[in-house]
């Protein structure tokens, strides 16, 4: 097209972009104008001296073919002229920046890589791009990925680069290129910035300057074939033996409908795989993933779908995550306030769990209790906790049948700030003296509780045949089998339980997980939850969950219900914080980049602490150790920061420990990876929406290897650096010739046909 542009109009459209437009028209040219006018518009007249033009339309066509030739003519005659401001050759500098990237790699057009554009264009002598922008600028070339350098040619290329950093080459080029005649800058990329930054400062200040920046796309907009494991979300720390359920978002164009492997490896070992039938073209996916955390420590679990033939990308076919698995006692305090088998079962289904604690203190009559699973002897000894500290040394609570009425209010307020504040978790049972017929109905605890309790019904008793509702379906804790089909069947064959509780509504933000259908045939909450502050709160409104293990119609070697009740407690634990808390910004970093490191400090009531000392051992991959001081950031209380820059790959163990007035607080660990990353092999095809940006927002032009031929003049007529006015003559366009002609000949024709020649 631009050929025949240039061909038909003399010049590229560029020119005519860029050009501004005026008349050339001088006195003796205005006199032979007017001439030229009268002897027009006189020949125009002679139509109406003709006899055999008799018809109104065929004087209409005549007349306005004439005018239309007389316009053409005239349009001619007042000289016609485009003003440029042409940039003055060898006069200007202008800066290249070149995508170093690994995505550049990537062979997704005609069989060639990326790079080969750079290779064939903007390298060696032969490079007829490179060839005709040294003819007009001083070319100063420059790298860049995840930093940006100069560099003397492109030949110092080595496409290895494993992020890519936009805003950060264009203000290098820019700090580096001050000061000289700049007639602009160009980019040639694939535009996959993997910044997490923006590039709006960056537009801001080329445009505030008045550099353009000339954007070159390499590579496709859309891949033909290609599938992507596009998103993993996993936690960041989980129990040891914990069955998780990690979601993992696929993305794929070409292969809609077919099926592929989708495996969990962890170390190269299989530790899960599934089947997955992709969805329509262009359509993501997402899969519910099962396995289980089997060995402690920090473990990279990859996530991987089997290459498929035809494939355009293979390298986004799998991500790792790295995952804390923790292999320590949970302590969890369950208080009874009567005996019953519902307690016996629980702790019966969860006592092969080594990484559970269960604590339980069961009242057996007014002022008296039997205690299991303490620690020491004077544990629990005078009954529930009442200091915050003792308390609060617990991960979670379970609250039986047991009635508000038998803790102070002291105790009300410490369950509740249990939850919000310490961030642990509060699991409250069914039973003749919970929820409202336990009186706790505008408790601190009721506030806390995801359910809405009915008025208290001492009569009220209902067989509940259980069934999971949507959400419970997918969620890992009432998912009783390996599929979501099967775990729904296995439900709908389960004993039917009961309860003494009316619970039919449940609080804004709850999630009900299982529900049933009660002998009023309203429905029944039977599991929900909440977030609440820090932790969590869970209702379970029934009395005898034990009948999923004791029931007639159950196997003796059905363990549905140890397999339930573990999930939940290790639930009831998960993401519960201690006093001291340490996170990263990321958990994957490349040699060289900083890590920063956010630690929160509290003392044994979870009160924000700022006077400690707090102090980051560092070991790395080889052995090396190194302390880090963490310091209050003084903006916040108990918030303490630092950073180091790991420079070795693998990954690193971090232990931050805080003392106070030479006491220990209490200490974190977490692991941090160091490696170089793959996000540029992931949604990796060429961006032309933001390359479009840049040019349009610093006042250049976007181009393909289709157009860039084209550049070297874009970049001349920018009207930046050292500059001369250039007069580009319109009127002996080929179009204006080829549009008189054919005018004048339509008239003729006209006439012929008509009879009037």
């Amino acid at each position: 097209m631009d050929k025949l542009f240039r061909f038909l109009f003399k010049y590229p459209p560029l020119v005519f972009q860029q050009g501004d437009f005026a008349w050339g028209l001088s006195r003796p040219v205005l006199l032979v104008v007017a001439g030229v006018t009268a002897v027009a518009i006189a020949a125009l007249f002679t139509y109406r001296g003709l006899s055999t033009v008799d018809r109104t339309r065929d004087r209409i066509v005549l007349v306005g073919l004439r005018l239309a030739a007389l316009t053409v003519l005239l349009f001619c005659l007042f000289r016609p002229t485009l003003i440029l401001k042409a940039a003055v050759p060898q006069q200007n500098f202008l800066g290249v920046l070149i995508d170093d990237s690994r995505s550049m790699a990537i062979a997704d057009r005609d069989g060639q890589p990326r790079s080969a554009f750079v290779q064939q264009q903007l390298n060696g002598p032969s490079a007829k791009l490179l060839d005709a922008l040294s003819q007009r600028f001083v070319v100063r070339f420059f790298r860049f990925s995840s930093s940006s350098d100069r560099v003397a040619s492109a030949s110092d290329l080595k496409f290895g680069g494993t992020s890519t950093r936009l805003g950060q080459a264009l203000d290098r080029a820019r700090d580096e290129l001050a000061g000289l005649p700049l007639a602009g800058l160009v980019m040639v990329t694939d535009g996959a910035d993997t910044s997490d930054a923006t590039i709006d400062e960056s537009l801001a200040s080329l445009k505030a300057r008045s550099i353009p920046v000339f954007t070159v796309g390499l590579g496709q907009e859309r891949f033909a074939k290609d599938i992507q494991v596009t998103r993993v979300e996993t936690p960041r720390t989980a129990l040891k033996g914990t069955a998780l359920v990690v979601d993992v978002v696929l993305s794929q164009t070409g292969y809609g409908g077919s099926t592929v492997p989708l495996t969990v490896e962890d170390d190269g070992r299989i530790v899960s795989t599934q089947e997955v039938t992709l969805p329509s073209d262009g359509e993501s996916a997402t899969v519910k993933v099962r396995f289980t955390a089997s060995e402690a420590g920090p473990r990279v679990f990859k996530f991987r779908v089997k290459d498929q033939a035809g494939e355009q990308v293979t390298q986004n076919n799998a991500r790792d995550a790295l995952i804390e698995i923790r292999d320590g006692k949970e302590k969890i305090l369950y208080f009874e306030g009567e005996p019953r088998p519902e307690m016996k079962f629980i702790n019966r289904g969860v006592e092969d769990d080594k990484n559970i604690q269960l604590v339980v203190l069961q009242r057996t009559a007014e002022n008296k209790f039997y205690r299991i699973g303490v620690t020491h002897p004077e544990e629990l000894v005078s009954g529930f906790p009442k200091t915050r500290e003792e308390l609060f040394a617990y991960r979670a609570i379970i609250l039986g049948s047991v009635e508000a009425a038998s803790f102070t209010p002291e105790q009300l307020r410490m369950l509740a700030d249990f939850v919000s504040k310490r961030g642990g978790g509060l699991l409250a049972l069914g039973g003749r003296r919970s929820f409202a017929e336990g009186g706790w109905t505008g408790t601190p605890v009721g506030e806390v509780l995801p359910v809405v309790a009915d008025a208290a019904n001492a009569k009220y008793l209902s067989e509940l045949s259980v069934r999971p509702t949507r959400a419970g379906a997918l969620f890992p804790v009432t998912q009783i089998a390996d599929t979501e089909s099967a775990s729904t069947a296995k439900w709908n064959d389960m004993p039917a339980v009961t309860t003494v509780n009316s619970v039919h509504q449940v609080k804004p933000g709850a999630t009900i997980l299982l529900s049933a259908v009660d002998n009023q045939r309203k429905d029944q909450v039977v599991l929900a939850y909440q977030r609440y502050g820090r932790g969590k709160a869970i209702a379970m409104p029934i009395q005898d969950s034990w009948l999923w293990k004791m029931d007639v119609k159950v196997p003796v070697a059905d363990t549905t219900h140890a397999m339930f009740w573990r999930r939940m407690l290790r639930w009831l634990v998960d993401g519960v914080p201690d006093q001291v808390n340490v996170t990263t910004t990321a958990d994957r970093v490349e040699p060289g980049e900083p890590v920063k490191l956010a630690a929160e400090v509290l003392d044994a009531a979870y009160t924000e602490v700022n006077d400690s000392r707090v102090m980051a051992r560092i070991t790395a991959p080889s052995g090396k150790v190194s302390e880090v001081p963490v310091d209050w950031t003084v903006t916040r209380d108990g918030d303490y920061r630092a950073s180091f820059t790991p420079e070795e790959a693998g990954i690193y163990d971090i232990r931050v420990a805080a003392v106070r007035d030479q006491k220990d607080l209490g200490a974190a660990a977490m692991h941090v990876r160091v490696s170089a990353g793959d996000a540029e092999y992931f949604d990796a095809a060429m961006r032309a929406p933001l390359l479009r940006r840049i040019a349009e927002e610093t006042g250049g032009r976007f181009f393909t290897p289709a157009n860039a031929a084209s550049l070297p003049e874009a970049v001349s007529y920018t009207g930046r650096g050292v500059t001369v006015v250039e007069e580009r003559e319109l009127w002996d366009m080929p179009a204006l010739l080829m549009m008189l002609v054919a005018l004048v000949g339509m008239e003729w024709g006209y006439r012929r046909v008509r009879g009037l020649a």
